[in-house]
């Protein structure tokens, strides 16, 4: 299967630069992913839309400030760092992606904002890549960010980012600091929305995912079975596997809210597999943990814990339309973009959202 086959057109101003003028205002398609059939909705529908007693997952992990500029010391020019996590368990070495990456070599020292100097350092992996290791003389944290940073909106986003930003690019549910990109599904959810769905029956639960590598790189292989996903770390906690186990063995749904949730679970799920066991004997789907994923799905992927999917629409050819496109089949997404277009839905983080049942 080829990287082209997940290509479709999109006129440019169909991507969303800014978030809707008031949150959970935005259009609904509902996707039927037997038949491939479509309906226009808002997101105001969505409990009528979703069966009671259906359990929805949400991954509740926040962004952080994780955009820096620094000055190279040697020529006092500003460089885009991108903080994705920890290399050493004392938080003093970050794995980074840098702008113009090839220029920046181990030994060159960079100053931020607050007068913090950290180094470029040789590590592992990251030779020739987009990727650049720096270290600290001392722990940085989340402070650190806030007095630093910037929200890192995606590069199609072509603006800086604004005081707006650091209210509309979390979730309003988010409490886990770590992701350098928002989980942007749950983008359209508000306090009332959670409180109708409550007041529906519809069971919620979290997961967390701090969204990394895995989203940021694009796939550069012709066949997409070459592409290899970066490792991204993720926690059950018990009782949503408790939840879930319950509900699954209750026949009741389990509607995955953005494709991090959706990572996550299936992610255990083959996590159980591969420690040889079976998914769904003795009534576990899912194990209560921490761990680290490179799963990819994409077409042929066989899903075993994740029923119903809420989910934004898609940047082409990348690892998130082709999991959709496992999901509800290759040819019914792109059928629904090619709709979503001709009906001028809004794209990508702060565009529109799809319900596939």
């Amino acid at each position: 299967m080829l990287t082209s086959d997940f290509n479709f057109d999109l006129p440019e101003d169909l991507i969303a630069q800014h978030p809707s003028g008031v949150r959970g205002q935005d259009k609904l398609m509902l996707l039927n992913r037997a038949t491939g059939e479509v309906e226009h909705h808002m997101m105001d529908d969505l409990p009528d839309l979703i069966e009671p007693g259906t359990l929805m997952i949400f991954n509740n992990s926040r962004v952080r400030r994780a955009r820096v500029y620094g000055i190279k010391e040697t020529t006092g020019r500003e460089t885009e760092f991108m903080f994705l996590n920890t290399i050493d368990k004392d938080c003093c070495i970050w794995n980074t992606m840098v702008k113009s990456a090839k220029k920046q070599k181990p030994g060159m020292h960079y100053k931020f904002p607050d007068g913090t100097v950290a180094e470029i350092v040789e590590h592992e992996g990251n030779a020739g890549t987009e990727f650049r290791a720096l270290k600290f003389d001392f722990a940085i944290d989340e402070d650190w960010f806030e007095r630093n940073g910037h929200i890192p909106l995606p590069p199609y986003i072509k603006r800086g980012d604004t005081e707006e930003d650091s209210e509309r690019y979390q979730n309003v549910y988010a409490t886990n600091t770590g992701s350098a990109a928002c989980p942007t599904a749950g983008l359209h959810f508000t306090e009332d929305m959670l409180a109708r769905l409550d007041a529906k029956g519809i069971e919620r639960r979290f997961v967390t995912l701090h969204v990394g590598l895995g989203t940021f790189l694009p796939v550069r292989e012709e066949n997409i079975e070459n592409h290899k996903m970066h490792e991204e770390w993720y926690t059950v906690p018990k009782e949503t596997a408790d939840a879930i186990n319950k509900a699954k063995a209750e026949g009741r749904p389990i509607l995955a809210v953005g494709t991090t949730s959706v990572r996550t679970l299936e992610s255990v799920a083959q996590k159980i597999e591969q420690d040889g066991g079976v998914v769904g004997a003795n009534n576990e789907w899912v194990r209560a943990g921490t761990n680290s994923t490179s799963i990819f799905m994409y077409p042929g992927f066989k899903f075993k814990v994740v029923d119903k999917m809420f989910t934004n629409f898609h940047t082409p050819e990348s690892t998130l339309i082709m999991l959709v496109s496992a999901f509800a089949g290759r040819e019914h997404i792109l059928n629904a973009y090619k709709t979503a277009v001709e009906n001028r839905y809004r794209f990508f983080s702060y565009g529109d959202c799809m319900f596939i049942r």
